[in-house]
């Protein structure tokens, strides 16, 4: 099952046991979730999913798990964010062999690469698979964005469909929108520019506090492409300090707090990340609880 990149495509965490092995039972129910809230695709492996701490084998096992369970039921997209040009090569390889249906790619991780070099590493990788990409621009965090012109260079291969943007200037959307119209789905990756994005013309949303609060997160997202949008504004409204929790750099503690406290997944993370002390956990708990007591009524 192709990606249509519209809708709501959670960025999955990966859950991990007490002792840092990956937590598939738990992966099992977080995958139904998303699904029965209305999910249009599962993107595995991102930076919410831990990737940094997951090698080769690992990614490929739990691809491999999440496509069985899942039984095409939604697409299930892999992440791919390895160093070296001929790494990333085999690995789009290994991900289309396990039943990948599309790839969320992102730029040269260890490298700051120029605008050249940037074009070559996403041409290099959409030119190896068959299956659809979802370019990831993102030159806040990773310090390499893409130009409208790396955009039109790449489009002319089939295979780049999509971008999750998160350039953090939603004026974006529309320049996006006009270079490239449906030739370019366009993805909002901030959660809280997400209602803003959409508004605008996004096409869908990468969600991080999704895996949380899924039913919140597809009906913020519906009702913002039905024009609803005082209905979204208070949704959003509610969601908002929730949603700043995905743009610290402590974003997979934070939001994996908030999954055990909704019932949806566990706190355990893997090295080196950590768990929090005391003065911070409180701190976000405290955000967490409050937005729970006061849910909205969907």
């Amino acid at each position: 099952m192709r990606p249509a990149w519209k809708g709501i495509y959670p960025a999955l965490t990966t859950p991990f046991l007490p002792d840092e092995t990956m937590d598939f039972h738990t992966m099992e129910k977080k995958v139904d979730d998303q699904i029965q809230s209305g999910a249009d695709g599962l993107i595995l492996g991102g930076s919410l999913g831990e990737a940094s701490t997951l090698s080769p084998d690992e990614k490929m096992d739990l691809l491999d798990h999440v496509v069985t369970y899942t039984a095409g039921r939604v697409p299930v997209i892999m992440n791919v964010a390895e160093s070296r040009t001929a790494d990333a090569l085999i690995f789009v390889r290994r991900a289309a062999d396990a039943g990948a249906d599309g790839l969320m790619v992102l730029p040269p991780m260890r490298y700051k690469a120029d605008p050249d070099e940037v074009t070559t590493w996403f041409s290099a990788i959409a030119h190896e698979t068959d299956l659809p990409l979802l370019l990831y621009n993102n030159p806040v965090d990773y310090g390499i964005g893409l130009s409208l012109h790396q955009f039109e260079t790449l489009l002319h291969i089939p295979t780049v469909q999509a971008v999750k943007e998160s350039t953090r200037d939603v004026t974006q959307v529309i320049r996006l929108n006009r270079a490239f119209g449906d030739r370019l789905k366009v993805l909002c990756g901030v959660d809280t520019l997400a209602l803003e994005s959409l508004m605008l013309g996004a096409d869908g949303w990468v969600a991080g506090l999704v895996n949380a609060f899924p039913d919140e997160t597809v009906a913020l997202y519906r009702l913002a492409r039905q024009g609803d949008f005082d209905a979204a504004r208070q949704i959003y409204s509610w969601f908002m300090p929730l949603l700043e929790l995905d743009i610290h750099p402590k974003l997979v503690q934070y939001i994996k707090l908030a999954e055990g406290a909704a019932g949806r997944g566990t706190p355990f993370v893997r090295a080196p990340r950590q768990p929090l002390e005391e003065d911070e956990l409180n701190r976000v708990m405290n955000v967490i609880h409050l937005g729970l007591a006061q849910r909205p009524n969907l």
